[in-house]
This record gives C-alpha cells, sequence and structure tokens, in this order.
C-alpha cells in the first residue's frame, strides 16, 4: 500500500512539473485573455463530465467567489450544475447537446468558454466548442491525453500528456488555479 502511495505522490508531481514547464507562456497568455474578457464585460462559462465537472464547477466558484485575496465578483457559471436543465434536455432530446443549448441560453460573444475533458473526445464538449465558435465565444481547452477530437479545436488548448485520469486532472487543477490566481492579480484594489 505505501508503494502506491508514494508512486502517485511522484507521478503526480513529475506531470504536473513537466506541464508547468511546458505551459507557463500559455497560462500566461490565457490569463491574460480571460482578464481582456472580464475588462470588457463578458463572462467565463465552465463545462465537463464526471470529475471534469466537478473541476469545472470548482474553477467557475474560485472565480465568483474568491481564490486568495478579497476582490470583486467576477462572474463565471458552470454548465454542468444544473440539474433540470440538463435533466430536462438529456431526457427529452440529448445528452450531447446539452452544454451546446445551454451555451446557446447563456454565451455572449467576447465570453469564454472553458472546457475541461480529459479525453478531449466528450460529445456534448465537443458540441459546445463547436457552437461557442458560432457565437463569437472564446474557446479554451483543458485536455487530457493526446488532446481528442478536440485537439485544435479550441483557441487556446492545454494539453495534458498521459494516459492515467487522475494525474491528468490533478494537473489540470494546478493550470485552473494558476490561472485563478493571475486573473485575480488583475483585480484588486
Amino acid at each position: 500500500m505505501r508503494d502506491i502511495v508514494v508512486k502517485n505522490f511522484q507521478e503526480s508531481a513529475q506531470l504536473i512539473q513537466q506541464v508547468g514547464n511546458q505551459y507557463a507562456d500559455q497560462i500566461v497568455e490565457i490569463s491574460k485573455v480571460i482578464i481582456r474578457a472580464y475588462q470588457k464585460g463578458n463572462k467565463v462559462i465552465t463545462a465537463g463530465n464526471g470529475g471534469s465537472a466537478t473541476d469545472a464547477q470548482h474553477l467557475a466558484g474560485e472565480l465568483v467567489a474568491k481564490f486568495y485575496k478579497e476582490r470583486k465578483a467576477l462572474p463565471a457559471i458552470c454548465l454542468s450544475t444544473d440539474t433540470a436543465v440538463i435533466t430536462a434536455w438529456s431526457n427529452d432530446v440529448s445528452y450531447d447537446t446539452i452544454f451546446k443549448r445551454q451555451l446557446e441560453a447563456h454565451g455572449n460573444k467576447g465570453d469564454i468558454f472553458i472546457a475541461l475533458t480529459t479525453s478531449g473526445n466528450s460529445a456534448n464538449v465537443i458540441h459546445a466548442v463547436e457552437k461557442a465558435k458560432e457565437l463569437g465565444v472564446i474557446t479554451i481547452g483543458l485536455l487530457g491525453r493526446d488532446g481528442g477530437k478536440l485537439k485544435g479545436q479550441c483557441n487556446h488548448e492545454l494539453i495534458v500528456p498521459g494516459n492515467d485520469v487522475a494525474r491528468i486532472q490533478e494537473a489540470q487543477k494546478v493550470i485552473f488555479h494558476t490561472l485563478c490566481q493571475l486573473i485575480e492579480q488583475a483585480f484588486v484594489k
């Protein structure tokens, strides 16, 4: 058991360090894109499935509430959290288009859509990215493995390499926590 614990922590630390080294400049650039959108009065919209749904909710929560410092609330919504809409649309139409439908309702030109997926192959996330592009919403993909079908489809993407979903999600969490910190700095008085 101890070996599993040590191995998991080592693998996570190594992957997080690799991603930090590989994507530092892109993370800074993405934070600037989001800051500019907020300065223009736009919002951030997030979505994902399973563990990525909870990470999408976590990210939106950090932006609305606060990360480290007191500052104004930043508008962010997570499409993965509206159970009435999710269950109604999924039951009546299709789960594959649930985020697309919600983006149609909430997305405006200049908003930011952050798609979280460890595979890059979730049909509902792919359809949401397509709808976001139609609406003029800026897309950011926090992807895993090889990027899947979403590779190259977002305005900005960070692909965490590897096949272990847990390690990918751990690295993605450091990415979005870092984004929150950089964004927050721009709005602290």
